[in-house]
């Protein structure tokens, strides 16, 4: 396992201090388990599924996929807990701003954005 999670945290760009906050572990105890001198909890192993939404069958025993499927619905909850626990103020804003907008507003900015996408597709795809 303790592959699995030094793999897992490389996946996520995460150093040991930033994936053990995310737990509530210290660098140390992920140091540990990294490098096997020391063994999660169950409480440990349920809490990295949980938090990074890994399957507990490839974390314990390698068995793929790493991570567990979400649907849209649970992928966007699961999105808006992250901006709502960050600090990021410009995505809170953003989200914020947009959510008042009127339908039309909302409807001009998603043509602008499909366009935006078409003129790129064009200039990967010349000739399409």
């Amino acid at each position: 396992m303790n592959d699995r999670i030094k793999e897992l945290r490389s996946a996520l760009g995460m150093n040991q201090t930033e994936f053990g906050k995310q737990i509530g572990i210290k660098q140390t105890t992920v140091a540990g388990y990294e490098n096997g001198t020391r063994a999660p909890s169950d409480a440990v192993v349920l809490s990295i599924c949980r938090e990074f939404h890994v399957s507990e069958a490839w974390l314990r025993d390698g068995i793929e996929p790493m991570y567990v499927a979400m649907d849209d619905s649970d992928e966007l909850n699961r999105i808006f807990e992250e901006i709502g626990a960050s600090d990021d103020e410009l995505i809170k804003a953003a989200i914020r701003v947009y959510w008042r907008l009127d339908e039309r507003e909302k409807a001009a900015i998603g043509k602008l954005t499909s366009d935006l996408v078409a003129e790129l597709d064009k200039k990967k795809n010349p000739g399409e």
